[in-house]
């Protein structure tokens, strides 16, 4: 049991879930303390039936903590989390900033739950686009190999943040009212529109987002070869990622072994039955913590080659979810 542990950013919507995890799923600890800027320092949580008061965020805040979750912006994470490590707490870490280093673990419980175990420094969570996708692939990948994959995401807009769904529905209302809207997170209207940048375009015409997929996919399997072409797309859903996903492997996978490997593993729930028009859709994962997947079938145009739907809350799994499983194997081994 961890003596003390904190939630950084505790007031953001990814850290709001981070909390109703901790007390839903009675995370073991003797002290919990919520940190965030000096804008919602005071504010009272009511956690465990006890009301704790959120502190402001300093570099010297960190003392007698032994466990740290942080959701916070890159450039918090990059100025706060070394005074955490002096101060010796362990850090699980949501933002982009530490991921790519070679010194952070990147951690999914479900494929490499020994890198959290192993690590020295800051234990990174994923992107949520790719956490989804990596999950699925990891049956994939360790029964056949994966050599490539081809994946368009269809992102929620709560992705962007609180002001990013307030975007989607009031720009929405104003679009049916026949009004204007200043949308103050979406460079273009979301509401009834599909928008092909997230992040901005960095190498080769790749956004950051885009190239996130390609290169934390390959170091959380720990295989530099996979190839990935990814394409993202913010539409108009306030919550849970879409992916369309292709892969290749090795040897080819019948749409029935992969449908059993994807339902033996942890953490992935199978809703594939097109005959019923069965299959998951933002509407129906929606506040749940598993990566769901649906119309598995053949490429037609390449025998090595599956196609499959996959669908993920991206506030839970994609973020607070496995911020916090990480923390319970963390705690499971803890001294």
């Amino acid at each position: 049991m961890f003596d003390t542990v904190a939630v950084m950013g505790a007031t953001g919507a990814v850290g709001r879930i981070i909390l109703e995890l901790l007390e839903q799923r009675e995370f073991p600890a003797r002290k919990f303390r919520f940190l965030a800027s000096k804008r919602s320092a005071g504010q009272v949580i009511s956690f465990k039936g006890q009301s704790i008061v959120v502190e402001e965020l300093t570099h010297d805040c960190f003392q007698g903590i032994s466990l740290l979750i942080a959701s916070t912006p890159d450039e918090t994470a990059a100025e706060f989390l070394p005074s955490a490590l002096k101060a010796g707490v362990k850090v699980i870490d949501e933002s982009g900033y530490w991921r790519m280093k070679p010194e952070v673990a990147l951690v999914i419980p479900e494929i490499n739950p020994e890198a959290a175990l192993n690590a020295k420094g800051i234990i990174a969570s994923p992107n949520c686009s790719t956490t989804q996708m990596a999950l699925a692939l990891k049956p994939l990948h360790d029964a056949a190999r994966v050599r490539r994959v081809i994946v368009s995401t269809y992102q929620a807009t709560s992705g962007a943040g609180l002001q990013g769904t307030a975007d989607l529905i009031e720009g929405t209302r104003a679009a049916l009212d026949g009004r204007d809207y200043q949308y103050q997170v979406f460079k273009y209207p979301i509401a009834f529109n599909a928008i092909p940048q997230i992040g901005g375009f960095k190498q080769d015409g790749y956004t950051s987002e885009e190239l996130k997929m390609v290169y934390e996919t390959r170091k959380i399997l720990g295989d530099e070869s996979i190839q990935v072409c990814p394409t993202c797309i913010r539409i108009p859903v306030s919550n849970c990622h879409s992916e369309s996903i292709n892969v290749e492997t090795e040897r080819p996978v019948s749409v029935e072994e992969a449908r059993e490997l994807f339902s033996r593993t942890p953490g992935i729930a199978v809703v594939d039955d097109p005959a019923n028009s069965q299959y998951p859709m933002p509407s129906n994962c929606d506040g749940r913590h598993e990566v769901f997947i649906g119309r598995i079938r053949k490429d037609l145009s390449n025998p090595n080659c599956l196609a499959f739907w996959c669908v993920s809350d991206n506030l839970r799994k994609g973020a607070a979810t496995n911020a916090v499983q990480i923390a319970e194997l963390l705690s499971k081994h803890h001294g």
